[in-house]
C-alpha cells in the first residue's frame, strides 16, 4: 500500500469512527488514539525521511491536507456534542424565579453625610447658600479678620494645627468661608449662607472628642437684621432636627467674633425637660454658639457697622447627630463597619 492509500485508509477508517460517537469522552478518546505522538497520523509523518525533496514536498502538502480535515471533523462533531448536551442540561434543570434572591450588603450614606445633607436642603429651601472653601487655611482668615489677632487669649482655646509657622494652618472653624464670602464681594450686598466643612483642633480622641469634625455655620447680613431674626432661625431649625413640640433659648456667651454673643439651647426632647442622663437633669441641651456680627469683623470684610448688620450660628455636626440618634461615641461617624448603619438605616426609614 502506498503513501496516498494508507492516508486514504486512515481517513476512511477515522470517519467511521467518528460517525459512532456518541458523547465527549468518546471523542477525546478517539482523538487520542489517533492524533497523539503515537497515534497512527504521526506515524505518517515518520514517512517523510525517506523521501527526496519533491516528493517529500507533495507528500508534506497532502498530509498536512489530511490532518486539517481530520481536526475539522473532530471539532465539527465536539461543537454538535456540547449544543445537544447544553440544550439537554436547559430541559433537565429550571430556575425557579419565584425564589428571593440572595441579600447583596450595599453601602449607603454615612449617618453624618446625610445629616449635612438634611440641613443643607432644608436651609437652601429658606433661601441660603451652600458655600465651601480652604481647609488648608491663612491665618489672617481664621483669626485676624474674624477679630482675634495675634497674642489674643482665645487663639490658645482653638488648639491649633500649624503647618506653617504660624501663617498656615489647618482651620479650627469654618468661618474663614465666611470672611471669604464676604471679602469677594464687589460691594457691600445681602449674604445668606451656610458653610458645612471639616475643622480641626488639638483635642483628645475619645468617645465625645475628636481632632477633626464638622462644623456647620450659618451667616445671615442685611440692613435691618435683629437678635431676634437670629431666635426665629434658630427656632426654625431646631424644630426641624428634634421636632415641633422642641423649646429654645439663647443664654449669654463670649466669642471674639460676635457682639452679642450667646448659647443656643434646646428643651430636652428625651425628657421633656423634667431632667435626665441626657440633659444631666437641667432640662436643656446646649447645641451650639451664635450672636451678631461683632463690627469689628464687618468693618474688616468692607461693610459699614452702621448701615449693615448681621448674625452667625454654628454647630457642630457630630453633636447634632449624637443627640438625634442617640449615638454615645463619635468614633462610630468614621468607622467602615455597615453593621454600625444598619441601627440608623432603620431609623431613616421608620
Amino acid at each position: 500500500m502506498n503513501k496516498e492509500e494508507k492516508i486514504k485508509s486512515l481517513s476512511l477508517e477515522i470517519s467511521e469512527k467518528l460517525e459512532k460517537v456518541q458523547d465527549l469522552k468518546m471523542l477525546n478518546d478517539l482523538k487520542i488514539e489517533y492524533l497523539s505522538k503515537k497515534g497512527p497520523v504521526s506515524e505518517l509523518s515518520s514517512l517523510m525521511k525517506d523521501l527526496d525533496n519533491e516528493e517529500r514536498k507533495k507528500f508534506g502538502m497532502l498530509l498536512n491536507s489530511f490532518k486539517n480535515e481530520i481536526n475539522d471533523k473532530f471539532d465539527e462533531i465536539r461543537t454538535k456534542l456540547e449544543t445537544e448536551e447544553l440544550n439537554k442540561k436547559l430541559e433537565e434543570e429550571k430556575i425557579d424565579i419565584s425564589l428571593p434572591a440572595t441579600p447583596i450588603k450595599i453601602g449607603s450614606p454615612n449617618i453624618l453625610e446625610r445629616l449635612i445633607e438634611e440641613i443643607e436642603s432644608f436651609l437652601m429651601n429658606m433661601g441660603y447658600d451652600v458655600v465651601d472653601g480652604p481647609e488648608i487655611e491663612k491665618d489672617l482668615y481664621n483669626f485676624e479678620l474674624l477679630n482675634l489677632p495675634k497674642g489674643h487669649p482665645a487663639r490658645d482655646a482653638q488648639d491649633t494645627f500649624y503647618l506653617k509657622g504660624e501663617e498656615l494652618l489647618l482651620r479650627s472653624q469654618t468661618s474663614p468661608v465666611q470672611v471669604r464670602t464676604m471679602l469677594s464681594k464687589e460691594k457691600p450686598e445681602p449674604i445668606k449662607m451656610i458653610c458645612p466643612g471639616k475643622t480641626y483642633r488639638r483635642d483628645d480622641d475619645d468617645a465625645v472628642h475628636s481632632h477633626q469634625f464638622t462644623q456647620i455655620e450659618g451667616l445671615v447680613i442685611d440692613k435691618d437684621i435683629s437678635l431676634s431674626d437670629l431666635k426665629g432661625t434658630f427656632d426654625i431649625i431646631a424644630k426641624h432636627l428634634f421636632g415641633e413640640d422642641v423649646q429654645t433659648r439663647f443664654r449669654p456667651s463670649y466669642y471674639p467674633f460676635t457682639e452679642p454673643s450667646v448659647e443656643m439651647d434646646i428643651s430636652c426632647f428625651n425628657c421633656h425637660g423634667q431632667g435626665c442622663n441626657l440633659c444631666k437633669p437641667k432640662g436643656w441641651i446646649t447645641v451650639g454658639g451664635a450672636g451678631m456680627v461683632h463690627p469689628d469683623v464687618l468693618k474688616n470684610c468692607g461693610y459699614d457697622p452702621n448701615e449693615w448688620q448681621g448674625f452667625a450660628f454654628g454647630f457642630g455636626a457630630e453633636r447634632i447627630a449624637m443627640l438625634k440618634y442617640n449615638i454615645k461615641d463619635i468614633r462610630i461617624f468614621y468607622t467602615n463597619d455597615l453593621r454600625e448603619m444598619e441601627v440608623f438605616d432603620r431609623k431613616e426609614g421608620e
